[in-house]
């Protein structure tokens, strides 16, 4: 049954390809980061990439090690968890991808030689296996929300681990889970870790079936602000004796 479920969702995703291609010409417009690599998000790759790509014989500390942050706040998320990854594994190979302009000119910084940085493939067959296959991932990393059936059910075949990482679900995206069980339980189920940042978020996950292995917090609370910014903001406090007011988050529920 699930076979069928995921085969009528992989149809769904192929027939929606042109609204795709549609809505990365129109945001170029106004964000020229969406015309770049456009070929990447189906699984096609230039053939300098060869050369970057590790082979079948490749030693297990020399194949990538794949990070997914679809935008710019997952993407600063995990330049703080490789942070702590490189050190714990030496000469690493940093796979970055990523769904949005603004994610991609972000993850540039994050990059040491050896890395590679392509657009997250689409969620479909043929793109999935083209982007699993060329890059072969020792595991994947996903930040925070991102969850696509075929990459979850590809990567399980192929028996590359894939996580959830500093993961959060909110009420509104559980619900939506809820109403699309049938395809989404499959898809939480097949990850092989989640690691929540709160017990609420821990809970919402594991209702929707997710092996959730730790509630770790947030990792963008452990950011440091660099001295000069620091510096800034002292200056700031001693040259006013009025009380300063922070919006640090407009998103809804923070």
């Amino acid at each position: 049954m699930h076979q069928l479920i995921l085969w009528l969702y992989s149809l769904a995703v192929w027939l929606a390809t042109p609204l795709l291609l549609r809505k990365l010409r129109r945001r170029a417009l106004t964000e020229p980061g969406y015309a770049v690599a456009v070929p990447e998000r189906f699984g096609h790759y230039p053939p300098p990439m060869d050369s970057l790509s590790p082979s079948s014989e490749t030693e297990a500390d020399e194949q990538f090690i794949w990070i997914h942050a679809v935008s710019l706040g997952e993407t600063r998320a995990a330049g703080i968890l490789l942070k702590e990854l490189r050190p714990l594994l030496p000469g690493m190979r940093l796979l970055l991808t990523h769904g949005t302009a603004t994610g991609r000119a972000e993850g540039e910084k994050l990059l040491l030689p050896g890395d590679v940085q392509v657009w997250q493939p689409w969620d479909t067959p043929g793109a999935v296996r083209r982007f699993l296959r060329q890059f072969r991932p020792s595991i994947g990393i996903l930040m925070e929300t991102e969850i696509w059936p075929n990459l979850v059910a590809a990567c399980r075949r192929r028996r590359i681990p894939l996580v959830l990482a500093n993961a959060r679900l909110n009420e509104k995206s559980r619900a939506g889970a809820r109403r699309l069980g049938w395809l989404s339980r499959p898809a939480y189920a097949g990850l092989s870790a989640v690691w929540a940042q709160t017990e609420d978020d821990a809970a919402r996950l594991r209702d929707v079936g997710a092996h959730v292995a730790g509630v770790f917090g947030n990792l963008k609370f452990d950011v440091v602000p660099s001295p000069t910014l620091q510096a800034q903001g002292r200056a700031w406090r001693a040259a006013s004796a009025r009380p300063v007011v922070l919006l640090a988050s407009s998103r809804e529920g923070e």
